[in-house]
């Protein structure tokens, strides 16, 4: 799906996404401790990819970690930039980061890359990896399911993945499996999976 139609999608639906998502309490603790563990020690910069409404930013800024954030969705960027107007946030695209090479000391992509097709998520991690630098640390949230398969997303069309095949596909890109979180989905939450990985 073009990024433009998953921008008009969730600018319909912002207010109430914001309210529901925009806030550390809606994230697991685990969750947290996990970004912290792998991108509170980067050198350099951390740019959070698909930042949303800012809250997972301000959080590990919040842990010294220096950081600015990216959306695709206006009305993320301008409600990060008003609850955080210390922090940076721009809109833009992940498909092409108007960042230096090798610049980056992470990033961050907490269910930022759930509407990309399998085929053209390769294509975003490449220009991931162009932009971390060797040794820095990716973060990846996701939706865990037991094959590369789409589902009706509330907003937008989006794709469950096992978390060998994600693992594999950070490889291609040239990153180095970390860690691995993976939680079961429960009453009315769908499985959960996150990865960390050094760059190449």
């Amino acid at each position: 799906m073009p990024e433009s139609e998953i921008a008009d999608s969730y600018s319909a639906i912002s207010d109430s996404y914001i309210g529901l998502f925009g806030s550390t309490a809606a994230v697991d603790a685990l969750d947290l401790a996990f970004l912290e563990r792998h991108l509170g020690r980067c050198e350099g910069t951390v740019l959070d990819a698909g930042c949303g409404p800012g809250h997972l930013t301000a959080y590990l800024s919040g842990r010294g970690v220096t950081i600015r954030g990216l959306d695709v969705v206006p009305a993320f960027v301008d409600n990060a930039r008003t609850n955080w107007p210390h922090l940076e946030f721009e809109v833009g695209s992940m498909r092409t980061l108007d960042v230096p090479d090798g610049s980056l000391g992470g990033i961050l992509a907490w269910y930022s890359l759930i509407h990309f097709e399998p085929t053209a998520l390769g294509k975003v991690l490449t220009e991931f990896r162009r932009v971390i630098a060797k040794d820095g640390v990716l973060v990846v949230g996701f939706f865990e399911g037991p094959e590369v398969e789409p589902f009706d997303h509330k907003v937008a069309t989006a794709f469950r993945w096992p978390v060998d095949a994600m693992s594999y596909v950070l490889a291609t890109a040239g990153f180095t499996e970390l860690e691995r979180l993976s939680r079961p989905g429960h009453a009315g939450v769908r499985p959960h999976a996150a990865l960390a990985a050094r760059a190449e």
